[in-house]
């Protein structure tokens, strides 16, 4: 996404204290109006009309428009506000404002007016999206009028934006921005401009590569409970809290304690310790992606300009946070709400298209979910774009049909057009039928149907007892579609273009595609019960989640102190589930290799464990292709030590190479380093399974056999991230 970096320091921080929020006018005695209000203008129809400015203090001013007429006198800071009745929709009107000095705004219109946000896909002009040329020579409506926010954050509230209203042509919407006005924003408009016959009023705030906590007002966080901790965070910031007046209080006098201290010190000549550092916490909003840097700058201007609703593009700098997203989607819209209140007034989003966006591909299939769950906030709609993406692009550029579909929503919900299919199926309900699924909707419209006349595609089902998900065979019949896989007996859950990959074919007779989801229940599968007869004799030890590492190992079950029993033998299982749902597993036992159950887990520094042996009389169980299994096997080694570690072949293990890491290597300093867990069968040339660097905790080397590509043990991989769990369990069999 396009993105802009920034600096801060101190100094920045004071300037734009002084200057961030827009300077009062009062000085000077001329009547003011804001930009977001201008010639040419828009506003909403049905609604009261609030208009606000600045004049001298205590001034009275007179705002005049279409025979109706409100006066209003600015207080000590200059500031007044008038409110005119509602209108339909209608003009050209004239706009006057008078006082000591007189604002005339001409060819005022009433009609519809919609604020247009979001990140650089809302941002993208009409010159950059499909057809631009063309489109550009065609856009002669003056029945759609254009206002363009400066881009800027602010760390305070701002009282104006820099912004003129257009009326759109050719050369207007070609200006400004990122190659001309919000080509999204402008197709919206002109399909509701064209559908309902009156002016329609857009604005423009965008900015690339932004994320959305920047947009959402203080009051969006603290209408959100999962948010309350950022919430807290922007009222430490706030230097008008009580949280912050406390802590730089404190601040204030370690200050002055370093401070005679450090005099006392230049006077004996002695050292001065480092002087302590401004707390960031108490920072206002210091960089573009702080929160509520953007609404400071180019939202809260224009409130409370009266609206009819807003739509939102805006979501590929949050893609990675997967349901976190819903409830940062539940503040903005709640803030930009409370705000302007004008109670729950329409908020349309687009979910961002498939796209290679460098997550585990899984992880975009849960950020759909996040966003389709948004939905839930009342009078709000989302539109879905799998069919008109591009997968070399993250900017698509068929903004005409994302125009489009928001606009259904719009016609359909918010202006009660009848006979409008404005969305796509959306799923409704799951029901088991024998070795089949049976999936029915909502949103058939006309009824289902496949986009380019072949089997559906991106559905994946997964058995109740063996394996992960595989391609499911779709069929539709009637409303629902019904769902089956070869080998696949006992369906227990379903899953529908779960990848960042997934353009599916499936969408209702009026073309609206289907939105990724999943239903049912992932079978919890205890792989080493189930697959392996002899752990039923032995005790657990340890239990380890792998997706917890970090640099302190710590079990989530730990019996090593309860365990009094002698043992004669070790198990170490180890599960890696894939993100399709598949899980690998190894499970290896040998002769006990020691008698103290604290050093048979992670051999960390404080354990003490260090082995570098043969192990005797393995017995090996796994569903991975080329380990090899069986029991009393011979040729086992361990390698078990917190230390760094080399490729040579120092304990001359048979068939191990000197040159590369595998299971005959050479420990080095320092003790506390890379680390090595690692269990081998020399004799088939395997590495049995392998957990290194666990410190790293997404970034440690975990794998079952040998790695297909560089160290057969593992080493370097780095890959703990890539797998959707991981466990390992240690047992042992008591005497």
């Amino acid at each position: 996404m396009r993105r802009t970096r920034f600096t801060w320091n101190v100094l920045t921080t004071a300037v734009w204290l002084v200057i961030g929020a827009g300077v009062c006018p009062t000085a000077r005695a001329e009547v003011r109006l804001p930009n977001v209000f201008g010639s040419h203008m828009v506003l909403q129809q049905d609604k009261p009309l609030i208009i606000w400015g600045w004049a001298q203090a205590n001034e009275t001013v007179t705002v005049q428009m279409a025979g109706a007429s409100q006066t209003a006198q600015a207080h000590e800071r200059g500031e007044w506000k008038a409110e005119l009745p509602a209108m339909k929709a209608g003009g050209p009107y004239t706009l006057t404002v008078s006082g000591s000095s007189t604002v005339r705004l001409e060819d005022v219109m009433v009609g519809e007016v919609w604020l247009c946000s979001g990140q650089s896909n809302m941002e993208m002009g009409i010159g950059m999206a499909r057809d631009g040329e063309k489109e550009i020579a065609a856009a002669n409506y003056p029945g759609i009028r254009l206002l363009m926010i400066t881009n800027r954050w602010t760390p305070e509230p701002r009282t104006d934006v820099e912004g003129t209203w257009k009326v759109c042509s050719p050369a207007t919407i070609a200006e400004g921005g990122w190659s001309g006005f919000s080509a999204a924003g402008y197709y919206f408009g002109r399909e509701l401009h064209q559908k309902l016959g009156v002016t329609v009023g857009l604005i423009d705030a965008t900015w690339g590569g932004t994320r959305i906590e920047s947009w959402t007002p203080p009051e969006g966080f603290a209408a959100v409970p999962a948010l309350k901790q950022e919430y807290e965070r922007l009222q430490l910031g706030d230097p008008r809290n009580a949280a912050h007046q406390q802590r730089l209080d404190q601040v204030l006098q370690e200050t002055e304690r370093w401070l005679a201290a450090a005099k006392q010190s230049l006077a004996q000549r002695a050292n001065v310790s480092p002087m302590p550092v401004y707390p960031e916490e108490l920072l206002p909003p210091h960089e573009l992606q702080n929160r509520t840097a953007l609404y400071n700058g180019m939202i809260h201007p224009l409130h409370p300009f009266a609206l009819r609703g807003a739509i939102w593009y805006q979501g590929e700098s949050n893609s990675s946070e997967g349901m976190l997203y819903a409830e940062r989607m539940k503040a903005l819209i709640a803030g930009w709400r409370q705000v302007w209140g004008e109670g729950d007034f329409p908020f349309y989003f687009v979910q961002i298209a498939p796209f290679t966006y460098g997550h585990k591909p899984e992880v975009i299939g849960e950020f759909w979910e996040a966003q389709a769950a948004a939905q839930a906030v009342p009078n709000s709609g989302m539109v879905i774009i799998n069919d008109i993406g591009d997968l070399k692009d993250i900017h698509p550029a068929n903004k005409q049909e994302v125009g489009r579909r928001l606009a259904l929503w719009a016609l359909a919900k918010t202006y009660g057009a009848k006979g409008v299919v404005h969305a796509g199926p959306s799923f409704k309900a799951m029901s088991v039928e024998g070795d089949k699924l049976r999936l029915s909707f909502e949103g058939v419209g006309g009824g289902l149907a496949s986009r380019d006349g072949k089997p559906l595609s991106w559905f994946e089902v997964v058995d109740a007892d063996e394996g992960g998900f595989v391609k499911a065979e779709a069929r539709i019949d009637g409303s629902t579609v019904v769902l089956s896989a070869p080998g696949v007996n006992r369906p227990a859950a379903m899953r529908f273009a779960w990848s960042m990959l997934a353009e599916p074919n499936l969408m209702n007779a009026e073309g609206l595609p289907a939105g990724a989801f999943r239903a049912g229940t992932m079978p919890r599968r205890d792989l080493m019960a189930l697959k392996v007869p002899e752990a039923k004799d032995y005790q657990l030890v340890y239990d380890l989640d792998l997706t917890k590492l970090g640099p302190k190992v710590a079990y989530q079950v730990d019996n090593h102190a309860r365990l009094q029993k002698p043992f004669d033998r070790i198990a170490y299982c180890l599960e890696l589930q894939r993100a399709e749902g598949r899980t690998d597993y190894v499970y290896v036992s040998m002769d006990a290799f020691g008698t103290d159950l604290g050093k048979i887990g992670v051999p960390t520094v404080k354990s003490g464990a260090r082995f570098q042996q043969n192990v005797s009389n393995m017995n090996v169980f796994s569903n991975v292709k080329g380990i090899v299994t069986g029991t009393g096997l011979a040729g086992g080694n361990l390698e078990f030590w917190p230390d760094n570690y080399g490729a040579a072949n120092i304990a001359k293990v048979p068939n191990a190479s000197a040159q590369a890491y595998d299971f005959g290597d050479e420990p080095s300093a320092p003790a506390d380093g890379y680390g090595s867990m690692q269990v081998h069968n020399h004799d088939a040339k395997q590495t049995l399974f392998a957990l290194n660097h666990w410190s790293e905790a997404g970034r440690a080397d975990v794998g079952i056999g040998n790695q297909p590509k560089g160290s057969p043990d593992w080493t370097f991989a780095a890959n703990a991230g890539s797998w959707q769990a991981m466990r390992l369990r240690v047992l042992v069999r008591c005497k």
